[in-house]
């Protein structure tokens, strides 16, 4: 409801400032028109502002161009330290007679963070959360056609880097002849979860 009619979830920060969201209604682009009349206002809102934004998956933190106060007052849930989102909460606790909703952001997150968000929420005495969101890991490099260039990778160092392995592996080619022997790799040592490890986040 709060995406159809502009205006940010309850008590969440917003996710990002630009993002696509799904529902059975279909898929539809969510932006943050605030932070738009913000940018139109310092004459920093064109197309390489989309596609900055767009690229950095809808967040100002990498976008310097972007005034400092500007990217502090519109960060994303992410950028947000968890922290403070419990102490909110907590704040909030006292006047709500049941309990709340409350969604953990968590960038990077670890056993040993986890731990003490949900300890620091309990100690505050919230009495539920909801949702833990976190970041993956991982993400796909991204890139536009627009005018047949690559955002994030230079598309003559992609080919020439190409062309080059091509020769070196050309150059260093040689009759397999002369191939008599093979050097054995040594196997990669398995990881295990111990519960004897100090260092394992899972078993402590």
């Amino acid at each position: 409801i709060s995406n159809i009619i502009g205006v940010a979830a309850s008590i969440e920060p917003e996710y990002q400032n630009i993002y696509v969201k799904s529902n059975l209604s279909g898929e539809f682009t969510v932006v943050n028109e605030h932070l738009v009349a913000e940018l139109k206002r310092l004459d920093l809102w064109d197309d390489v502002m989309v596609s900055d934004l767009k690229y950095f998956d809808g967040s100002l933190a990498k976008i310097d161009r972007v005034p400092e106060h500007l990217r502090r007052l519109y960060a994303t849930a992410f950028e947000v330290d968890a922290a403070w989102l419990v102490e909110a909460g907590a704040r909030r606790q006292k006047w709500i007679d049941q309990a709340q909703s409350l969604n953990i952001y968590m960038a990077g997150a670890s056993g040993k963070k986890l731990d003490e968000t949900y300890k620091l929420a309990w100690v505050r005495g919230l009495k539920t959360t909801y949702y833990l969101r976190t970041l993956a890991a991982t993400s796909a490099e991204k890139s536009t056609g627009q005018g047949g260039e690559l955002n994030a990778v230079s598309s003559s160092g992609a080919a020439s880097g190409a062309g080059a392995g091509r020769a070196m592996s050309a150059k260093n080619a040689t009759p397999a002849s002369t191939h008599n022997t093979h050097t054995a790799q040594e196997p990669e040592a398995a990881q295990f979860c111990g519960i004897g490890d100090p260092t394992c986040e899972s078993c402590q």
